[in-house]
């Protein structure tokens, strides 16, 4: 067999130190591109994530000054480009009650559900327990569901038609049947009060905001109190379609053992925020007066919502998570502005 001399061995040994030292640069290129690929995921240029940004600081959502605590929800609020769920099951049929747009639009209210506050705001109430909607629905609501057919009966609810949307990665005939492509939805409200009593894991939380799609949720927007607290957390879930959920802390977490969440929001503190979706990016922003506002944002391209089946709606109000307790708990928002708005549809 062939030996190497000395010069060999310190050649190849020069030539194998070139090669690592090539591969670690190697590495540390490749890095610096992922990292620069991840950064691009989300793209800080894009109209809305500018829209986003250009939002003032620490300033809220809509003008309160125009609510009247003598007006009806519907003169307060433009309530026909929304239909409504209620806790209750008046006509017994073992589904929550619906009031539709029309009836919404005429000055539909009804205490303790739904009514108009002292303030003029707009009041949502849900116990605890309560009826729901489908029997694979475990927690009551009293909760605006986006109609954008706007009363014209002759537009189905559900699938792609003119009353719902789509996001941007959709095939064109999808976008031709919606009745937008992605929007916005902004909402300024005040928690009240939440659930109190029963299972530790769902004490004290509410969902205030939603993306609902044909079967799963692109985002559902938390408020966390916990009793011992005096402040709520704020955090949003967004479910990969027919997938698991991924958990986005905003302010505090959702852990049902938190102790005060820093610069978290105390009961009846009003606060607005803003969903928005741009190129299959969810972006959401928390705004509190006189406070810096929280930005997050997620990249739903991988999610699966841009699918032949898949049609979005907005929903707002109070979506009770906590279907225990003792008899009479519930949770309760008072809303001041309530705004959605599509490209394609209204601006």
């Amino acid at each position: 067999m062939k030996s190497f001399n000395i010069h060999t061995c310190k050649s190849y040994r020069h030539i194998q130190q070139k090669m690592c030292d090539f591969f670690e640069a190697l590495v540390v290129v490749l890095a610096f591109c992922s990292v620069s690929l991840n950064a691009q995921e989300v793209d800080t240029n894009t109209p809305v994530s500018k829209a986003h940004s250009s939002l003032s600081e620490g300033v809220l959502l809509g003008d309160l000054s125009k609510l009247d605590p003598l007006k009806k929800p519907s003169e307060n609020f433009d309530l026909l480009d929304w239909s409504l769920t209620l806790p209750t099951d008046l006509n017994k049929d073992k589904k929550a009650d619906t009031v539709y747009e029309k009836s919404l639009d005429e000055g539909f209210n009804l205490k303790p559900f739904f009514y108009t506050a002292d303030d003029g705001g707009l009041v949502f109430a849900c116990p605890n327990v309560g009826a729901k909607t489908s029997k694979n629905t475990k927690y009551a609501r009293t909760e605006l569901r986006e109609m954008l057919r706007r009363g014209n009966g002759r537009i189905k609810t559900g699938g792609l038609t003119k009353n719902n949307w789509v996001f941007s990665g959709a095939h064109g005939s999808m976008k031709a049947k919606s009745g937008g492509v992605e929007g916005s939805l902004e909402g300024t409200l005040a928690i009240n009060r939440v659930s109190t009593t029963g299972d530790e894991t769902k004490v004290g939380r509410v969902v205030i905001g939603q993306i609902h799609a044909t079967d799963d949720e692109p985002i559902r927007l938390y408020y966390r109190k916990l009793p011992g607290n005096s402040k709520g957390a704020i955090y949003f879930a967004h479910e990969i379609n027919g997938d698991d959920d991924v958990w986005i802390n905003m302010i505090g977490s959702r852990s049902h053992t938190l102790s005060d969440p820093d610069d978290g929001i105390a009961l009846n503190e009003k606060f607005s925020y803003k969903i928005s979706v741009k190129d299959e990016v969810l972006f959401v922003t928390i705004i509190r007066e006189g406070k810096p506002n929280i930005t997050k944002h997620y990249d739903m391209k991988n999610s699966g919502y841009s699918a032949g089946n898949q049609y979005m709606y907005f929903k707002a109000g109070v979506y009770n998570q906590n279907n225990d307790g003792a008899d009479g708990d519930y949770v309760q928002a008072t809303f001041y502005h309530i705004h959605n708005m599509h490209k394609g549809y209204k601006f």
